[in-house]
């Protein structure tokens, strides 16, 4: 039997009406608000030089929307079409351009003009093993080759990503350009592939308000919202990852679960993130039947990427990809963000051990849920990957506040691959 309170029904009639007051106009306005302000903020008091010039556009295009926004509230009496849904989504994707889109082209052009305090660590170390995989075949630097190097050099000798990830930096392997900086790479990837996941869900079922309003929040959740328009203006490596994943469970909410393992294995092919996603989406494919389907494109996939790696330097991947994330490399990762795992483990006596075995608990219990009532719906698998990756992230010993973009985007995803007709997704956080 499933039991939900009714503390949690009262939560979710709250969020339905303040999601819908005004028309979502409400919400929109606080949204782009809230993040004009954290924006601002971000440009006066951020330590890191591209997360200030970030702020400092983006607190400009942020306030541009909300004014429009509230153009739009005193205009829908007398223009219902000036705040209707497409007005709203024109409205999200000038914000995106004006929030992400601008900066990332602005940062990316004073790079290539000499500044290099444009970019964070990861843009460069995935350009780096754009250059490595062109020329010796394998995006890793083995272990003497990183002793080798200075010790300020050591940190971005280093490439914690699957071997896929390298591909974004050909194209400044070719040619030393503005336009071929990663992060620009990183942003078309993204582009193509949410417009494929919205394709994918417009097209899957009959289209109704409700549904439509609820897959603009999830688009912009995954572009205006202010965790993901600063990673992708001033990193980027995580949205092409965090679109693969919305784009495998739309795809698993129109039922083609054989596509959706291709989308997850290839997120799986350049971030360790997406491996947990591609768990839990098996694990909805096998109540489908589906579920060897699903598996030969989420593992297949990330599997086969590693085999050039294997081949040509085994030795290095290994200490990429496994020891360097788990604390063994010769520098240790500059991910230190205050949540609950990083404190335990620095502040505790045996702090690391206790929180390892505060993640494997989780862990195991999300295994165990899994095991008993594994999701039979798109947007049951979104809350058990939004839910497992925040418990994740809070808990792991080295962790980024930037991480928090996949949670909030596959939790604020679950209600768009909820399809018209469809049993409400069961939420983890309650049935029992």
């Amino acid at each position: 039997m499933t039991a939900t309170p009714r503390w949690t029904f009262r939560s979710r009639r709250r969020w339905r009406a303040l999601d819908s007051a005004a028309g979502g106009l409400a919400l929109d306005l606080g949204l782009y608000g809230v993040s004009a302000l954290f924006a601002a903020v971000t440009a006066a008091t951020s330590t890191l030089p591209p997360h200030r010039a970030w702020g400092a556009i983006a607190a400009v295009g942020y306030l541009a929307a909300a004014l429009t926004v509230t153009g739009q509230l005193l205009v829908r009496r007398r223009r219902p079409e000036a705040a209707e849904l497409p007005a709203r989504a024109a409205v999200t994707a000038l914000a995106w351009a004006a929030a992400a889109l601008l900066p990332l082209a602005v940062l990316s052009m004073q790079r290539a003009a000499g500044r290099t305090d444009r970019a964070q660590e990861e843009v460069m170390v995935v350009e780096h093993a754009g250059a490595r995989l062109v020329e010796h075949g394998t995006p890793y630097l083995g272990h003497d080759a990183i002793a080798a190097l200075s010790p300020a050099e050591r940190l971005l000798g280093y490439t914690p990503y699957q071997p896929g990830m390298a591909l974004f930096g050909l194209p400044r392997a070719a040619v030393d350009a503005w336009w071929t900086d990663s992060r620009v790479w990183f942003a078309l990837a993204t582009t193509l592939v949410l417009a494929l996941a919205v394709g994918t869900l417009r097209a899957g079922a009959a289209p109704t308000p409700g549904r439509a309003d609820a897959l603009l929040r999830g688009v912009q959740a995954a572009t205006v919202l202010p965790v993901c328009a600063l990673t992708l203006a001033t990193g980027g490596d995580d949205l092409p990852v965090l679109a693969l994943c919305l784009l495998a469970l739309a795809l698993a909410a129109a039922d083609r679960p054989g596509r959706a393992g291709v989308a997850i294995g290839v997120a799986g092919a350049l971030k360790l993130f997406a491996w947990p996603v591609a768990v839990v989406l098996i694990c909805w494919a096998a109540t489908r039947r589906a579920g060897a389907r699903t598996a030969l494109g989420a593992v297949g996939l990330p599997l086969a990427a590693l085999v050039p790696a294997l081949l040509v330097d085994r030795d290095a991947m290994v200490e990429n990809v496994l020891r360097f994330p788990l604390g063994h490399g010769l520098v240790t990762s500059p991910a230190q963000s205050p949540f609950p795992g990083h404190l335990i483990a620095t502040l505790l006596p045996a702090g690391r051990v206790l929180a390892a075995a505060l993640l494997v608990a989780v862990g195991a219990a999300i295994a165990v849920r899994l095991a008993r009532r594994p999701p039979r719906t798109a947007a049951a698998t979104a809350l058990i990957c939004g839910y497992g990756l925040l418990a994740a992230i809070l808990l792991m010993p080295s962790t980024r506040f930037g991480y928090l973009l996949y949670p909030l985007a596959l939790l604020v995803w679950a209600p768009a691959v909820t399809l018209p007709g469809s049993r409400p997704a069961e939420d983890p956080a309650t049935a029992h």
